[in-house]
């Protein structure tokens, strides 16, 4: 071991050590889960009682599970909006209480037009960071030569623009990254500077500049796995330069990096490294790519999220990164909250964090009812799918969040979960959350400016590296062929203005681009007997799902329409 490794190793086991201690407690409060989340909702209650919204409410007065089901019905984002607006003027007291600050603003894709301004608060901070201290405490207990080692951490930038009330905006990984305490940065390969660049593949080169220089890395973490996936692809496209760089002590791109950051980087960046650029070259003679399988041999795990569509992505990761590497899920988690903190390698399941936030849950065969059953966390039934809700430290009551997980068992009297797919009509291959409200606008729009009609489409997802949308349209429908490409890239435009996920996801490359296909004349019909004969109900209570979101689904569906016979086609 290296006498660097020998450092953070000593500098890190107080720290551990704290981290262990916090664990305890957090496994403790898992034995009574209902003791637990009242705690919780009560002292969520009292710290914002003092906002106007609570008290427009009534929640000022509200003291329990029941009043606050009293208060309030289920909510989602649009219900918040006069008062988020308020907060992003500055204004704090219209959502949140005197004594809980706002740090700054999560963006996240909206469900119909436009971003989410998601507040973090101090106590949310706090809540999310003791989450992450749970999970990872667990990761160096299970794998020992991390705590020699170092973290490869991409995060986004929290701070890509600031409201007219002076708020940051962009992503709490960011945050954390920008307030880690000394001896906690230390264990990074990467400064906080890099979440700042905003060109992707910008970002990715200098992150794999310095990564590259670093043999010693052991984890390996970024929210979606796509991200790893193109810093591979970045890694061999670039494999030349990137090592001439490590040599010379250089960055190729550093004209492209804002003044700023570059002045952040340059002590590090101008290492030079020719014995660790000889140990390169000498991988990429031995196996004709540039591979981080190869030029990370400690590597100890990945941490990525791996539900859902996510799991799609795991054979290219293991093919980049390693058969035999172990995959640590970092557990449900959105900018509205942490849900779940998984404990096991190579299994997304993870045990609720009933610390943090209060959780209710609506069975998934009740959640289109007028007056559905709702939960607490301790009553869920192993086997069993959930619509889930959240009661935040950052003003947030009963959120529906549109997420459906599945509960697989209990930590004590804590349910974990298992994350199953967004709601019926939310698609999210690569974390875009593309809603079908969001697709009927975009689709609408450019038919009337393409001066087309067709009643009927559907958006469904198509693997592939990297996985694309694929926009149908019967044969009859489909508008003419010299416009299709110009049609898509409208589209597509449309999408990427409504959902800042979305255009972020293109512009990355974690998306392909939009195709827009024609299906045999028919179709439409074929899947509405195809649905209804899954679920009953008359044709007059059928409804055209213009997205289905479930990739095996719409998988299924796409291979029926290729079996339709040719006679029932007509021509384009």
């Amino acid at each position: 071991m290296t006498i660097s490794g020998h450092l953070r190793s000593s500098a890190g086991l107080l720290v551990r050590l704290h981290l262990r201690h916090n664990r305890s407690k957090f496994l403790a409060s898992l034995q009574d889960c209902q003791a637990t989340q009242a705690r919780v909702l009560a002292s969520l209650l009292d710290l914002n009682r003092d906002s106007r919204f609570a008290a427009a409410h009534g929640l000022d007065r509200a003291r329990s599970v029941t009043d606050l089901r009293n208060c309030l019905p289920v909510t989602q984002y649009d219900f918040y909006s006069d008062a988020i607006e308020s907060l992003r003027q500055g204004d704090s007291r219209a959502l949140l209480g005197s004594h809980n600050p706002l740090l700054m603003f999560a963006l996240s894709s909206g469900t119909t037009s436009g971003s989410k301004f998601i507040p973090v608060t101090q106590r949310f901070y706090d809540d999310y960071r003791r989450g992450w201290q749970a999970w990872g405490i667990k990761g160096f207990d299970e794998f020992p030569l991390l705590k020699r080692l170092k973290i490869f951490y991409i995060a986004g930038d929290y701070n890509r623009f600031r409201t007219d009330g002076g708020t940051p905006c962009g992503n709490i990984s960011g945050l954390v990254a920008v307030m880690q305490r000394r001896a906690i940065r230390m264990l990074y390969t990467l400064p906080a500077a890099i979440s700042q660049i905003a060109e992707p593949d910008t970002k990715y080169y200098t992150a794999l500049r310095l990564g590259l220089a670093d043999p010693e890395i052991g984890m390996v973490m970024t929210a979606n796995p796509s991200t790893l996936i193109r810093v591979a692809q970045v890694a061999e496209q670039n494999r030349e330069q990137l090592i001439r760089d490590v040599f010379d002590g250089t960055l190729n791109c550093q004209d492209r990096l804002p003044g700023p950051i570059a002045k952040a980087l340059s002590r590090q960046i101008a290492k030079r490294n020719p014995v660790r650029a000889r140990e390169l070259e000498a991988c990429v003679e031995r196996t004709g790519h540039l591979s981080p399988k190869d030029f990370w041999p400690l590597l100890q795990f990945l941490a990525v999220w791996t539900a859902g569509s996510c799991a799609a992505y795991l054979p290219s990761l293991r093919e980049h990164y390693g058969q035999s590497t172990a995959i640590r899920d970092h557990g449900l988690s959105a900018s509205e909250g942490r849900m779940t903190i998984p404990f096991d390698s190579n299994s997304p399941d993870g045990v609720l964090d009933i610390s943090s936030h209060y959780f209710e849950f609506i069975p998934e065969d009740e959640y289109d009812t007028p007056d559905p059953v709702v939960l607490e966390a301790h009553e869920l039934q192993p086997d069993r799918n959930y619509y889930i809700l959240l009661t935040t430290s950052s003003g947030l009551y009963r959120y529906d969040i549109c997420d459906v997980v599945r509960c697989v068992g209990f930590t004590g009297t804590t349910p974990v979960l298992r994350f199953l797919h967004k709601g019926a009509h939310i698609s999210s291959i690569t974390g875009e959350k593309l809603s079908e409200s969001q697709i009927v606008s975009a689709v609408q729009e450019t038919l009337a400016e393409f001066d087309h009609r067709a009643d009927r489409f559907t958006m469904v997802p198509v693997w592939g590296e990297p996985p694309r949308y694929e926009l149908l349209f019967e044969n009859s429908d489909m508008p003419a062929s010299h416009q299709l490409t110009a049609f898509s890239e409208q589209v597509e435009s449309r999408l990427s203005q409504s959902n800042c996920e979305y255009g972020e996801k293109r512009t990355t490359s974690r998306l392909a681009e939009i195709r827009t296909r024609s299906v045999p004349y028919g179709a439409w019909q074929h899947l509405a007997e195809m649905r209804q004969s899954e679920i009953g109900g008359s044709s007059e209570q059928y409804k055209h799902p213009y997205l289905i979101p479930d990739m095996k689904k719409a998988a299924t569906v796409r291979k029926e329409f290729e079996q339709l016979p040719a006679a029932d086609c007509v021509a384009t």
